[in-house]
């Protein structure tokens, strides 16, 4: 199990980093903009990958349920707003909400799918992170 935790934590600094220059990117020019060049730069990236590894059109793709795709759209929607948050709200705010509402919505798809989850401490992490929160809002007073 170590292995996936060093991924899922590679990919967590990924997201925060790219979260960043995003907002940065979207205090130069707008977050549409900055999504639009995320995507475009990622697309590029992604076939070129794909390319070299093979597998962009794996069989049964086409036969994948029309919602099965909306992750795209909502991936979009996502980037362009983390980008107008992280310039606004800053990138912690902006990660821990991010993740609050992560949990959120994982905790209500595993109790939707299996109905076996241990509720109390799902929606305990759900609260530490939102404490979190509001512990990163608090100032020091000058």
């Amino acid at each position: 199990m170590s292995p996936f935790i060093l991924i899922v934590g590679a990919a967590g600094l990924l997201v925060g980093l790219s979260r960043q220059l995003n907002g940065r990117l979207s205090l130069s020019t707008s977050p549409l903009i900055a999504s639009f060049w995320n995507h475009v730069v990622g697309f590029i990236a992604l076939t070129l990958l794909g390319l070299a590894v093979g597998g962009l059109w794996p069989a049964g793709a086409l036969n994948a349920p029309w919602y099965a795709y909306l992750g795209g759209p909502i991936g979009v929607v996502f980037v362009a707003l983390s980008s107008w948050l992280v310039a606004r709200i800053g990138a912690v705010n902006t990660a821990l909400l991010i993740i609050g509402g992560q949990m959120v919505c994982g905790l209500a798809i595993d109790l939707l799918q299996s109905g076996r989850l241990s509720l109390w401490l799902s929606s305990l992490g759900v609260v530490l992170i939102m404490a979190g929160m509001v512990v990163a809002q608090r100032r020091p007073r000058e």
